[in-house]
């Protein structure tokens, strides 16, 4: 069903005539003018094309297709694969392959192309071609300071869809204006496409220009690089080398899919053996620089959502807390309190924030928020 108070939506195709296949790229162009702030195209087989506005999924009728079949999907997967061979072994082997595909002067996407039911169905996220900038994702602008590190770890995470790639090419962006450096980004796929601006800047695709995060990693450390940045840390292979290149003297900015600041140190001492976790723990103390955790809320007037940050820095009390593990009274939620003179903020707090501006109502505040009663509680007061 179409979101509440939008209807399907209907498209013409410049040069259709009704019959055979519909050429894909037309069909993309087509969509994407069907509404603004469209965030995915979706194509699933017993269902009409649908464009994803706002989380909420809406039917485009297209001439032709009013309910794609699976060998619609499977010509329209063959169409963004190309000659792609990589992909299509990665597809029959395992399942899904992660593809990046251009519409010249229209847009480009971020491509997740799967099997199910025996069936392919394709999932394109739409990336702008304008790399953004703080103000417009609502982040602080102290978060610029990340051109001034000299090395370290810089992880942005969040749940997928909170808009990790796009603050990653923010901050890669803000160095990329400011530096004199040599840049480096292992990517799956490549999203924004960066230029040439004070520094040097090459972009790496995972299967397409490498067959790994670990290999091109090691691969950077040897290229020279005082940027390195890193799609996401899929495993622990990686996470050992991220820690490798902040310990020689890079800056490395990187991703994970974790809730919170807490989960996100979880995450990374747990993807090694309990005997190594103090070692990684101290390691990772020493190096991270910034913590940045998503997530996006929708208005309360369902005009779209807003982003809303949880923020680590690097100070002694953080440290500590990574390196010593929470306990009682010295938890990096304390720490994150305690440093909101220095830019830290958490989650909660911001939430609060958000509601009592009535941007966000009570019900959506409580329940994105990471301690629902605490808050609750809080805002009621």
């Amino acid at each position: 069903m179409a979101s509440p108070g939008i209807s399907a939506i209907s498209v013409s195709l410049e040069g259709y005539s009704g019959s055979g296949k519909v050429a894909t790229p037309a069909l993309l162009a087509a969509m994407l003018r069907a509404a603004e702030k469209i965030s995915d195209l979706i194509f699933s087989p017993g269902r009409p094309p649908q464009v994803q506005v706002y989380g909420q999924l809406i039917p485009v009728q297209v001439p032709g297709l009013a309910s794609l079949t699976p060998d619609d999907t499977r010509h329209i997967a063959a169409d963004l694969i190309g000659d792609n061979k990589q992909a299509v072994a990665t597809l029959r082997e395992a399942g899904s392959c992660d593809i990046s595909y251009g519409l010249a002067g229209v847009a480009r996407f971020r491509v997740n192309i799967f099997i199910q039911r025996g069936s392919c169905a394709v999932v394109m996220r739409v990336i702008s071609t304008a790399i953004p900038d703080l103000v417009s994702l609502r982040l602080p602008a102290h978060l610029a300071d990340v051109a001034k590190l000299r090395d370290g770890i810089v992880l942005v995470t969040g749940p997928a869809g909170s808009g990790k790639s796009s603050t990653l090419a923010v901050l890669l962006d803000c160095i990329n204006r400011e530096k004199y450096y040599h840049i480096i980004t292992i990517e799956d796929p490549i999203e924004f496409l960066h230029s040439h601006k004070c520094s040097t800047i090459h972009q790496r695709e995972l299967h397409s220009d490498t067959p790994s995060f670990a290999h091109a990693l090691r691969s950077a450390l040897r290229q020279a690089p005082k940027v390195i940045l890193v799609g996401e840390m899929r495993d622990r292979e990686t996470i050992e080398i991220v820690l490798e290149a902040a310990e020689t003297g890079h800056l490395v900015l990187s991703s994970l899919n974790t809730m919170d600041v807490p989960k996100t140190v979880e995450r990374i001492v747990s993807s090694f053996a309990p005997a190594e976790q103090q070692n990684v723990r101290e390691r990772f103390a020493k190096s991270f620089r910034y913590i940045i955790c998503q997530r996006l809320l929708p208005k309360t007037d369902r005009s779209g959502r807003v982003p809303v940050a949880e923020i680590l820095k690097a100070n002694p009390r953080t440290r500590e807390c990574i390196e010593k593990g929470e306990r009682e009274g010295k938890t990096l939620l304390d720490a994150v309190k305690a440093g909101a003179t220095e830019g830290m903020q958490h989650f909660d707090g911001e939430i609060a924030q958000l509601v009592r501006a009535r941007v966000v109502d009570l019900e959506t505040g409580i329940s994105f928020a990471t301690n629902p009663t605490v808050l609750g509680q809080e805002l009621a007061r």
